[in-house]
């Protein structure tokens, strides 16, 4: 798609302008969120990678940047955030190794629901269908709230596409901890519970968790990382990571 066809969209950047972002004016928008599930991922030269609900590709390309020698592959069920993502994936000059496609994890196109990879990362919609009000942009309540597709189906989903000994990681909300624990135990395990804190007088609204398929080791609750002072000035682990593409360490 080129620029001059995309209407109501913003130029933005993550990782301090390294990775260049199209994306809807209006809506879900990709942020902070995008940049920690990717630094959460450790992989090795050669491997590849899913990213399940890619929107405009803000995961894969952080990911992509971090680790340059991945194949990637996204899937998102939005035709017009696909489209967005194509340009986005061109415009960081990633596109031989980085692809998004549409489709929906009910209904996976034969190249990503015929393929065992590596890793698969997902940022599925945060609330329960119902739970919270439907947000008047489309775009935006298909990325926020489940409809039909709850996280037990995400995370089944992740389960069956990533190959044996290799990861599913997930961020999301943390009073969702239950749901993401009871749906990664089955078929995974070593899994890490990754609180992200917004600052150290506050509970932990997010969470990275990150299961290993096959698995056998124990449930770990990680130290986590804290992203502002109680001043609400950034740590720096939190700039080191958000700016710097610093990897996340989710090892005990």
């Amino acid at each position: 798609m080129e620029a001059h066809q995309m209407h109501d969209v913003t130029q933005d950047g993550l990782l301090d302008q390294r990775v260049r972002l199209t994306q809807p004016r209006r809506g879900y928008r990709a942020g902070s969120d995008a940049i920690l599930l990717a630094a959460a991922v450790t992989a090795r030269p050669g491997q590849t990678v899913l990213d399940a609900g890619a929107g405009v590709g803000a995961v894969s390309l952080c990911l992509a940047w971090r680790c340059p020698d991945l194949l990637i592959r996204g899937l998102e069920i939005q035709t017009g955030l696909v489209a967005l993502a194509a340009h986005n994936i061109a415009a960081n000059g990633m596109s031989a190794r980085v692809r998004i496609v549409a489709g929906d994890i009910g209904r996976p196109p034969a190249e990503i629901g015929r393929t065992l990879f590596d890793h698969t990362v997902c940022n599925p919609p945060f609330y329960v269908h119902g739970d919270a009000s439907a947000s008047s942009n489309q775009g935006k309540a298909l990325a926020h709230g489940e409809g039909e597709t709850p996280l037990t189906d995400w995370l089944a989903f992740c389960l069956r596409r990533t190959a044996p000994g290799g990861t599913v990681t997930v961020i999301h909300r943390s009073d969702r901890l239950a749901g993401l624990l009871a749906g990664l135990n089955q078929g995974a395990g070593d899994i890490v519970v990754f609180p992200l804190w917004s600052r150290p007088d506050r509970p932990a609204k997010r969470v990275i968790v990150q299961a290993r398929v096959q698995g056998k080791g124990p449930t770990i609750l990680h130290p986590g990382l804290c992203l502002h002072h109680a001043d609400g000035g950034d740590t720096a682990q939190a700039q080191a990571v958000l700016r710097q593409g610093a990897p996340l360490d989710l090892s005990s």
